[in-house]
């Protein structure tokens, strides 16, 4: 059994971690980015299925074509941030099974893919397993000390057609991630209690 982090390790994925809407221009290095990836992709979807898909909006070019499509308060986020990542979900993920689920018998990937691409069941499970990958993402940039500001406050048919046109990709929402201002945070929201949350069964 793995033991449990240290307590600075949470503060770090957790307890201290915040939304940044500021950015250093400290860039965010492409090895960085493959390192992300890297950790990113070992989090657990459903059959293994890895339906997200990711642009990494860098360049002066890229950024200046996503911002557009953001509404007002986000689009200087963008402009500014060194890295702006944006979430799709794959309908089409279930033609990487037989890459994904290599380990089963074709016949049983074969119809896993079948069930897969019926067009509700594929719809609900790009959604749910691509949002997880996409908070797969923001921990694992924490993790390796970077600064996140995840946003949904742009025009998901605009970005689409940009971003994932020729495809059946459909955005999810985009992440803002470099090297936060410290100074320029807000002051920190509440959370719900344990007790407004939970029960036992």
């Amino acid at each position: 059994m793995a033991n449990a982090l240290p307590s600075a390790c949470l503060d770090q994925l957790f307890r201290t971690a915040r939304t940044h809407n500021e950015w250093t221009d400290r860039p965010v290095e492409e090895a960085i980015v493959r390192e992300l990836h890297e950790l990113l992709e070992w989090g657990p979807t459903s059959a293994n299925c890895c339906p997200a898909r990711f642009i990494w909006v860098r360049s002066y070019e890229g950024k200046q074509k996503l911002a557009p499509m953001a509404t007002q308060n986000n689009r200087a986020k963008i402009l500014a941030a060194p890295l702006t990542v944006i979430i799709g979900n794959d309908l089409d993920f279930a033609g990487k099974l037989p890459t994904l689920l290599s380990f089963l018998p074709p016949e049983r990937i074969a119809f896993m893919q079948k069930y897969l691409a019926e067009p509700t069941v594929s719809a609900a499970t790009a959604m749910r397993n691509g949002t997880l990958q996409g908070a797969y993402l923001i921990m694992a940039a924490r993790a390796l000390g970077l600064d996140c500001g995840p946003m949904s406050g742009f025009d998901h048919a605009s970005v689409d057609q940009g971003f994932f046109a020729g495809t059946r990709i459909q955005s999810n929402f985009i992440c803002s991630i470099g090297y936060g201002k410290k100074e320029a945070l807000f002051p920190r929201n509440p959370r719900l209690a344990f007790e407004e949350t939970s029960q036992f069964a």
